[in-house]
């Protein structure tokens, strides 16, 4: 498959993003694989961590299946950088035009992050795969629903920021595609065992959210 082919077919499944901020890279082929054993294919190595670039060629080559990439994705040399590692997906914290259409020329998967109605809508016009709704700790389930609203329809929006088994319904109820999993999935030196036991809970809440929104 290709990254966008792997990306909606993550929506479809497991629509979660592990965000893996501050992982080494020894760490990184035990907590892919606690990963992707128990179904995550979306996995996400914010720049801002140790040697990230290692990180992301290990988890891309052992796990084809995965679609593997960056976060804290903020320059076109960012963008060619995680593309050269085997990175195929994008993720930043805010708009940056130039990047999106970089993404999109190498054809990789893009969510950038906004806020706003207009940031929105300008991500989309650049390209964008989808978005990323960022940071969700100010913007309410509320806020989501308004948002999907005025959208067109199919948009890939996934909250991300403090999002927890326990409050992943209200948005998915407001139109959520998915998520972006930090801190409550992995934080720096989170064993793999524990990964996969909080990555357990993230499959339960959201099997429970979607059956509900059905």
């Amino acid at each position: 498959m290709n990254p966008h082919q792997k990306f909606s077919s993550a929506l479809q499944t497991l629509p979660l993003v592990a965000i893996l901020r501050g992982l080494q890279p020894a760490e990184a082929l035990p907590v892919g694989q606690a990963l992707v054993s128990t179904g995550w294919t979306l996995i996400e190595v914010p720049l801002n961590s140790p040697q990230p670039l290692e990180s992301i060629a290990a988890l891309a080559s052992t796990f084809p299946q995965a679609l593997v990439g960056a976060g804290t994705v903020l320059t076109v040399e960012d963008v060619r950088n995680v593309q050269a590692a085997g990175g195929q997906l994008i993720v930043s914290p805010n708009f940056n035009p130039a990047v999106v259409r970089e993404a999109v020329r190498l054809g990789l998967v893009c969510l950038p992050g906004v806020m706003t109605a207009s940031e929105a809508f300008a991500a989309l016009e650049a390209g964008a795969t989808g978005l990323k709704i960022f940071p969700a700790e100010m913007i309410t389930p509320a806020v989501v629903k308004a948002l999907r609203a005025v959208l067109p329809a199919g948009t890939a929006v996934l909250p991300v920021g403090g999002i927890t088994p326990g409050n992943m319904h209200p948005y998915f109820a407001a139109g959520a595609s998915g998520f972006g999993i930090g801190s409550a999935l992995y934080q720096p030196g989170t064993p793999a065992p524990a990964v996969a036991e909080n990555a357990m809970k993230f499959i339960a809440a959201c099997a429970a959210s979607t059956a509900i929104r059905k």
